[in-house]
Parts: C-alpha cells; sequence; structure tokens
C-alpha cells in the first residue's frame, strides 16, 4: 500500500532550521511529483513546496521562497523539505503529499513549531 512517513518535525528558535524528510513506499516514487504542505491551527491547509518526478524543476510558495528548499532521492524514496530562516509564522503540522493518478495520499504530518 501506498505510505508516506514525515518526520525531522520539531522546536526551533526563530532563525533556526529543520530539515523535514518523507519516506515514500507503495508506488513508483521516481515517476510522481511531490509536494509539501502546511496547516495552522484555524488555518487552511496551503502549498509550501513542489518538485517535478526527476527534481529538475520546483516551485515555492512566496511566504517560503528564499528560505526552504524542497529535494528528493529517488533512490532512496525520499522527499525533503530544507527550512532555514525560520519565522514563528512557520509553525504549522508539515505534510508530505503525492498525487498519484486517480488518488492523493498524504503522510501523518510532522509538527514544526518555531519559537523562543
Amino acid at each position: 500500500q501506498v505510505q508516506l512517513v514525515e518526520s525531522g518535525g520539531g522546536l526551533v528558535q526563530p532563525g533556526g532550521s529543520l530539515r523535514l524528510s518523507c519516506a515514500a513506499s507503495g508506488f513508483t516514487f521516481s515517476s510522481y511529483r511531490m509536494s509539501w504542505y502546511r496547516q495552522a491551527p484555524g488555518k487552511e491547509r496551503e502549498l509550501v513546496a513542489t518538485i517535478a518526478s526527476a527534481g529538475d524543476s520546483t516551485n515555492y510558495a512566496e511566504s517560503v521562497r528564499g528560505r526552504f528548499t524542497i529535494s528528493r532521492d529517488n533512490a532512496k524514496n525520499t522527499l525533503y523539505l530544507q527550512m532555514n530562516s525560520l519565522k514563528p509564522e512557520d509553525t504549522a503540522v508539515y505534510y508530505c503529499k503525492a498525487l498519484l493518478r486517480w488518488t492523493t495520499y498524504w503522510g501523518q504530518g510532522t509538527q514544526v513549531t518555531v519559537s523562543s
């Protein structure tokens, strides 16, 4: 079955960094575009970043552009989100997303809290 398992979240101070990982299984990871989303309490889930299947094209939300980097290692079936210069407004649950032909899959989410 398709599984997406996020890890790497935690508590960091403003200006700090975190690296999130999403371990994928149950599908041909290298054939699909992958995305990171986040959702803060009381807010809509928002797209953070997207990466093409080969990792040669990326897109970012304006709020994270220049601070976050999405990447992938297709040999390891793993998606990453490097988060630098973190701000309190980055606090949210971060989700890994895979859009397959007919179904969208989500990981369980990992909490990122940015606070001094």
